[in-house]
């Protein structure tokens, strides 16, 4: 049997360290994130059972992970389940309004801007940040805050600045930006599953 080239090997090795990671990051976040991710469902179904809507925002892959979460919720998750769509925004899909928002105000302004127009009291932001300390997503909010909106912050590493401003902070166990992304879309996946389940299953 033919040896396979040592750039397979190497790669096969990477494939494989890299899937054990993840899935050792995904067990960490089953054992200590539990708890925060059922409260988050409560929240979140108590706020739609009101009427109320889900705004999201994060940057880079935060904002595409915002996004994809916004359509789980408005399109659906489970193709089994017949039901109304459920009003969440993404506040990161708008080029013009974030456009603008950073030339008038300031990048680190542009989602709070957004908070403040679209948001009512009793309305739930959730905020992804893979360090906690996005700018532009704690001053979402701290805006978010003052119009009496519930914060729900995905973080990582330690939560950042994010953990003190959050009324429920979510943070997956690991420095890795991309694992703690694969983290949020994850825990976003579950909160929304049950979510759907729970309201109209």
């Amino acid at each position: 049997m033919a040896h396979l080239p040592l750039t397979l090997v190497y790669r096969q090795k990477f494939i494989l360290d890299s899937l054990k990671e993840s899935s050792e990051i995904k067990q960490k976040i089953a054992e200590q994130c539990a708890g925060d991710i059922a409260k988050a469902i409560d929240v979140i179904i108590s706020g739609l059972k009101n009427k109320k809507k889900i705004l999201l925002c994060g940057n880079g892959g935060s904002a595409a992970d915002a996004q994809h979460l916004a359509t789980e919720f408005v399109i659906r998750l489970n193709p089994k389940i017949k039901r109304p769509g459920i009003p969440a925004i993404a506040l990161t899909t708008d080029t013009s309004t974030l456009t603008a928002g950073a030339n008038d105000f300031g990048y680190d302004n542009i989602f709070a801007r957004s908070v403040e127009a679209l948001g009512n009291e009793g309305d739930i932001l959730i905020g992804i940040s893979t360090s906690g300390n996005s700018e532009n997503v704690n001053k979402a909010f701290q805006k978010a805050k003052e119009k009496k909106i519930a914060t729900i912050g995905f973080l990582g590493k330690d939560g950042g600045k994010s953990k003190a401003l959050v009324d429920l902070a979510i943070i997956v166990p690991s420095q890795d930006t991309q694992r703690i992304q694969e983290g949020h879309i994850t825990i976003g996946h579950i909160i929304f599953q049950e979510v759907e389940q729970e309201m109209f299953g």
